[in-house]
């Protein structure tokens, strides 16, 4: 990229500055060009940490992107930055805590990992002065938008789901063996994890991860969060890829049977990462889907 422009450069330097006052975000530089409108990207201090976003969109319906393991909303949404509605929607990715560049810290398991990051998540969109949300949840982002909306009823619109799960299984565990070691992955899954964190620290956080995800085999029912599903109380769209290698159709099903009203959509070819692979499908699926339309 080229070097900006030292005029150009000196005028700007009062917002710069002034954005760094404590309490206010500090400006990341962001993937501008690829998109229609400006894509904000800065950081907020959130519960002691602070904490990545990226922002997007003019309209007047808010959404969160909440990312998978090892996930930031650079890695994990970029056809949704891209190309969801910027006039009827605001859109905003979140890096969890020890994840993409809401470091430090760097990321830990505890057994209430999730209800942490629900916790983290609803309150930087309150920061951000959004009165309400709706989620758009991925694999571990699906369980943390599962929580949020439980715990958060009056700030949670709407949500969509898919990959996620509410318990761990034995088949469930030996799934998450098979991805511990890095190395063995695809070089296409593993290259922008690799570059955004390096090596060591990706390998060794998916090792944690594998760990961490582990011990909910052990609760009664190897239950993450079932006892709250019958707590949702939003319009809830579960999207589920036929073919996900990872989450099995019975986790689908599941939490399809416990939240009231929910709605199950499946995609035939599609895998894990079925936002991605069906970008145009899913994104309309997720527009209507908010605009009560569908699906």
């Amino acid at each position: 990229m080229a070097a900006e422009p030292n005029s150009r450069l000196l005028r700007r330097l009062p917002i710069l500055l002034s954005a760094l006052k404590p309490g206010n975000p500090v400006p990341r530089a962001g993937p501008v060009a690829a998109f229609s409108t400006s894509v904000t990207s800065a950081k907020v201090a959130v519960n002691g940490v602070h904490l990545h976003y990226q922002q997007t969109g003019e309209g007047e319906h808010a959404v969160l992107l909440l990312p998978g393991m090892l996930g930031s909303g650079e890695t994990d949404f970029g056809p949704q930055i891209k190309n969801l509605n910027k006039k009827l929607f605001t859109v905003v990715a979140w890096d969890p805590r020890g994840y993409g560049h809401s470091r430090p810290p760097d990321r830990d398991f505890p057994v209430d990992v999730f209800e942490r990051d629900a916790k983290d998540a609803v309150d930087l969109m309150k920061m951000l002065k959004f009165k309400k949300v709706s989620l758009l949840g991925w694999s571990d982002g699906g369980i943390t938008s599962l929580i949020a909306a439980a715990k958060y009823p009056s700030f949670i619109s709407k949500m969509v789901i898919w990959g996620a799960n509410a318990y761990v299984t034995n088949e469930d565990e030996k799934i998450y063996q098979g991805i511990r070691d890095v190395s063995k992955w695809s070089e296409k899954i593993r290259k922008p994890l690799e570059t955004l964190y390096g090596y060591d620290y990706f390998a060794k956080t998916c090792e944690k991860w594998v760990d961490g995800i582990k011990q909910f085999k052990h609760l009664p029912d190897g239950n993450i969060c079932g006892h709250l599903l019958p707590l949702v109380q939003c319009p809830t769209l579960i999207v589920h890829g036929e073919k996900d290698p990872l989450v099995p159709r019975s986790h689908a099903d599941f939490i399809h049977k416990h939240v009231r009203g929910s709605q199950l959509h499946l995609i035939r070819e599609g895998k894990h990462n079925l936002h991605l692979h069906f970008a145009d499908e899913f994104n309309k699926l997720v527009e209507d889907f908010l605009q009560g339309k569908g699906p």
